[in-house]
């Protein structure tokens, strides 16, 4: 059985004992989370959503946090003496998925 679930404006196909990175989510390691938008449950029997499918979740459990690689923005103008250099990094939380209900 799988799932197609969207999530920090992305959309990730899912099974149950998959470990997945996702847009940082509020809580701690251990905890246990409900992701409720779920767009397609396959298997046997394949559900699509119009958007969501009606009582379906994926049930997850939360690993931990990481970061993700560093991004370099540089910015320039020609002849103006103008340079701008910035750094980021992602945050993201690593779950486990449990299983998908519904």
């Amino acid at each position: 059985m799988y799932a197609v679930i969207r999530t920090g404006g992305k959309q990730l196909r899912v099974s149950p004992g998959d470990t997945v990175d996702v847009e940082q989510i509020a809580g701690a390691p251990g905890d246990t989370v409900e992701l409720a938008e779920v767009l397609m449950v396959g298997g046997d029997e394949v559900r699509i959503g119009t958007p969501l499918v009606d009582g379906a979740k994926v049930v997850a459990t939360i690993r931990g946090e990481t970061k993700g690689p560093k991004l370099q923005i540089f910015k320039h103008k020609r002849r103006k003496g103008y340079r701008l250099h910035k750094g980021h990094r992602q945050h993201y939380t690593s779950l486990r998925i449990d299983s998908i209900e519904g």
